[in-house]
């Protein structure tokens, strides 16, 4: 019978560093929400105060 616990994951071992990567796509998905948040918010206060 093999260990395997000691081998480490296919994405770990290819030792691409797909933190960048994802910060980008953080970058890209939430600069329009908060943007649309804003505006939201913005445009409800207008709505209730006249």
């Amino acid at each position: 019978m093999s260990d395997s616990s000691s081998q480490s994951p296919p994405d770990v071992s290819a030792g691409k560093d797909r933190r960048p990567l994802i910060a980008f796509t953080w970058v890209w998905v939430g600069a329009p929400l908060a943007y649309g948040l804003y505006e939201l918010i913005r445009k409800a206060t207008q709505l209730f105060t006249g």
